[in-house]
């Protein structure tokens, strides 16, 4: 009898214990030091710039500058956008930084055409490149 009524302490201690903090008023309930929507956040951005990445570099090798780069150089889009996906995130944000600022250059006219396109070719070699290495 002993071990019974010691085993329906035991029980009635952990339903107290496990329902006791739902129980609180908010401003009691222990809080979390990172909310779950900041956790969301934060695992969200490394694969949002990753995706930034990517396209900054598509949307160079896309342009007619770049699809007339591959053309003359006898490279398959497709081929090149498949090898995109295949570098490290490290490699990725470099080409992508370099993307982004031909684009500028070209933009505002510091750079002519086929500089643009030479530029192009360059960021195709290098992708080919890493990803066979």
């Amino acid at each position: 009898m002993k071990v019974g009524r010691n085993l329906g302490l035991l029980v009635l201690t952990l339903n107290v214990a496990v329902a006791a903090p739902r129980g609180l008023p908010a401003q009691d309930r222990p809080r979390h030091v990172v909310s779950p929507e900041e956790l969301t956040r934060d695992a969200r951005k490394p694969l949002e710039g990753r995706q930034a990445d990517e396209a900054a570099v598509r949307h160079l090798l896309s342009s007619d500058a770049g699809q007339e780069a591959m053309a003359s150089a006898h490279v398959d889009y497709q081929k090149i956008d498949k090898a995109i996906g295949q570098l490290n995130n490290e490699e990725l944000a470099k080409l992508a930084d370099r993307s982004r600022q031909a684009e500028r250059d070209f933009a505002a006219g510091f750079i002519s055409p086929k500089h643009l396109a030479e530029l192009i070719l360059v960021i195709i070699v290098v992708v080919v490149i890493i990803v066979l290495v």
